[in-house]
């Protein structure tokens, strides 16, 4: 498979390794019931400030494979936009960032160049994140869509490519030659293998064709008797043809007598039959199907009096390109009136996010946009859990400052309602929580070293999580220094673990401390700082040491 190369590749291909693990520290919730509120929602719904790299990274612990669908908006590198990572904005951050990532190569990288170094290490991120039956979207103009798809390619494996979508701006702007009326969504599956169809929201979706022709040499009339007792919908045109006998006269809805809304005495109509075989076998009570194998679900006069068939598709695929989802107009139009002024540039409209969340979560799934901007994604989902009672969880990430002022503003927003007393949108319900990101959890130029200025509980939800990938019992996640089962992180799959620490001293596992065990367990896994018990003990007893800070899990 052909691989890009550009100038720092190497520096970034493993960087997201390297990135510090910084813990979620939460500023404020936020209910529909209550408003700003000093605890926490529990709500599973999350805005993050801070960078997205760092972001993604403090998400791991939690969220590792958990993630259904991903769709991330990413700067598109024109060249001309204000963002950090551009050639053109000699933003220190990340200028610091190339030098000690990249070296020496970071002052000879191109926009390109440095676009992909910003990219790489993001998506290895967001693959970790992404569940095995999971989809992300990535919209992208023609400025780097080549090269991302090399990219992704490399990290997610061009077999699980799903399509390049094609989005209908349904305008454009003049570029060169052209004007640019297009964009693209580069979408690709963890495992495309596991992947159920995208017919999910189309499904038995019902397709109305017309059935009454007009005569032709080639069709020749046919007599269709429609016996008493059908139902029928909409009658209430003329029709010409042939009621019992041989006289001819015009049917109208007074002819076709009803009773119970179906048909009293049966109707013989004259017609060229588009499909005669189908409808004689609808009538005979029959399961009818047309040419193609699709099943026929009923025959009908439409309100001019046209005689129509509604048949169901099983499999309706959605095509590859998306028409009539809306604009950036749409979408500032919308941004516009809940936050009543400008402040934000090109958001996406919300019904292309509505119809891509359609095609692959259900109503339990997690999302995920870490180029948050200024919440659409955030709210698609509230809007489509009002729809169908889900409760999709959003997780946003935004680097920049309006991520409080604009992005969880329109949150809000959209939750509790907005617009004037005359135009006024109602809410949508829903809560989530804010945090910015805290301090690393390890420390020293390899991280060999836990973080001491760390809150004790973060340290041990994350070393509970490192051995279960489940979450830690909130009861029992905070250490209480005068409770003596304070090193019990809890139990997971017949194993029982502890993490045997003290800040301002050395913990060592031996024969005085074993009385702190005192949940029966298939086995034990013990952390602390030094071992004193024989190897033979363990081995009866099936216990486990592991070595503070040594044996703790890098993610």
């Amino acid at each position: 498979m052909p691989t890009l190369t550009w100038t720092g590749k190497n520096k970034v291909i493993n960087h997201h390794q390297a990135v510090p693990l910084r813990v979620l520290e939460h500023q404020y919730g936020f209910t529909a019931e209550n408003g700003r509120q000093t605890p926490e929602t529990h709500s599973g719904n999350m805005i993050i400030h801070g960078d997205n790299l760092e972001g993604l990274k403090a998400l791991l612990p939690k969220y590792e494979g958990k993630i259904k669908c991903i769709y991330i908006d990413p700067p598109y590198n024109t060249g001309n936009e204000k963002w950090v990572y551009n050639d053109n904005v000699n933003d220190p951050k990340f200028k610091k960032w190339l030098g000690q990532v990249v070296g020496k190569d970071s002052e000879d990288l191109n926009r390109h160049d440095k676009w992909l170094c910003m990219m790489y290490p993001r998506l290895r991120l967001l693959h970790k994140l992404l569940a095995d039956d999971g989809v992300i979207f990535i919209s992208i103009d023609d400025n780097e869509i080549n090269n991302l798809i090399y990219i992704v390619n490399d990290i997610f494996n061009e077999k699980n490519r799903l399509g390049i979508l094609i989005w209908d701006l349904g305008t454009g702007t003049t570029a060169g030659h052209f004007t640019r009326a297009h964009e693209y969504i580069v979408t690709y599956a963890k495992d495309k293998a596991i992947l159920n169809n995208f017919s999910n929201i189309l499904e038995g979706e019902k397709i109305i064709h017309g059935a009454l022709k007009k005569p032709s040499k080639a069709n020749p009339f046919s007599k269709i008797e429609f016996p008493a007792g059908i139902e029928y919908e909409g009658i209430n045109a003329v029709f010409e043809g042939q009621i019992g006998g041989s006289e001819k006269i015009n049917i109208i809805s007074e002819k076709m007598v009803f009773e119970n809304g179906k048909l009293k005495y049966p109707v013989i109509l004259e017609a060229g039959w588009g499909m005669r075989n189908q409808i004689l076998s609808w009538l005979a009570g029959k399961e009818t199907y047309d040419s193609k194998g699709q099943r026929v679900t009923k025959f009908f006069f439409n309100k001019n009096g046209i005689l129509w068939y509604e048949k169901e598709k099983d499999i309706i695929n959605p095509q590859t390109i998306l028409r009539k989802f809306g604009s950036t107009k749409n979408g500032s139009t919308l941004l516009l009136e809940i936050m009543n002024e400008k402040v934000f540039d090109f958001p996406k409209p919300i019904e292309l996010l509505s119809f891509l969340l359609k095609l692959v979560t259900d109503k339990n799934s997690i999302i995920l946009d870490s180029f948050a901007g200024s919440g659409t994604t955030t709210h698609a989902v509230l809007n489509l859990n009002k729809q169908d009672g889900g409760n999709r969880k959003f997780i946003l990430i935004e680097m920049e400052d309006y991520a409080e002022n604009i992005t969880a503003e329109r949150v809000k927003r959209v939750i509790n309602g907005y617009g004037t007393d005359k135009n006024f949108v109602d809410g949508l319900g829903g809560s989530f929580d804010y945090y910015e990101l805290g301090k690393p959890l390890f420390v020293g130029e390899n991280q060999e070293f836990l973080n001491e200025e760390v809150e004790l509980s973060k340290i041990r939800e994350y070393v509970f999580y490192s051995e279960t990938k489940a979450s830690i019992d909130s009861e029992i996640s905070s250490y209480n220094p005068s409770d003596d089962n304070r090193y019990y992180l809890g139990q997971y799959n017949g194993t029982a673990y502890y993490f045997i620490y003290e800040r301002d001293q050395t913990t060592t596992l031996n024969y005085n401390i074993l009385p702190i065990i005192k949940d029966k367990a298939e086995q034990y896994i013990i952390y602390a700082d030094n071992c004193l018990l024989s190897d033979d003990f363990m081995k009866k007893y099936n216990i486990t040491f592991k070595k503070i800070p040594r044996d703790i899990t890098r993610l």
